[in-house]
C-alpha cells in the first residue's frame, strides 16, 4: 500500500546527525566506522564516508569535465545499521539532557555508556 499523494513524507527521527562518526553494526560492512557525510530522513538512511561502496559506470562528458568510466562511490545505509562512537571510538547509544547553555536550558546529546556529552558546539 502506498501512501496518498496529499499526505506529507514520513520523516524518520533520528539520533545521528551529519559530521558524526559512525560504526557499521549490520550488512556487508559491519565493523567499519566512517563519517556521516548526509542524512536522508524521508527515507531514514544516512552516507557514510567509505562505507557501502558501489560501483557506477559513467558516460565521459567534456563539457562538465566528467571522466567516462567506473567509479565507485558511497550508497546510502539504514540508519538502524549505524552506531554512534564516542570520542574514545566506544560505539553507544544515545540518550539526551537538558543543560544550561548559556543560560538557556537546551537538549544535549549524551552517550549512554559513558555519560559523556556527544554535541560537538
Amino acid at each position: 500500500m502506498g501512501r496518498a499523494k496529499s499526505q506529507r513524507p514520513v520523516r524518520h527521527k533520528t539520533r545521528i546527525r551529519k559530521d558524526d562518526l559512525v560504526k557499521v553494526i549490520a550488512g556487508r560492512d559491519k565493523g567499519k566506522t566512517g563519517k556521516v557525510l548526509s542524512i536522508n530522513r524521508e527515507k531514514g538512511t544516512a552516507l557514510v564516508e567509505g562505507i557501502n561502496l558501489v560501483k557506477r559506470h559513467t558516460r565521459a562528458n567534456p563539457r562538465q569535465q566528467i571522466k567516462g568510466g567506473i567509479a565507485e562511490r558511497e550508497s546510502p545505509i539504514h540508519l538502524s545499521n549505524l552506531m554512534l562512537l564516542t570520542a574514545d571510538g566506544k560505539p553507544t547509544r544515545v540518550g539526551y539532557r537538558v543543560e544550561m547553555v548559556g543560560g538557556r536550558p537546551r537538549r544535549v546529546r549524551i552517550a549512554k555508556k559513558t555519560g559523556e556529552v556527544l554535541d560537538r558546539k
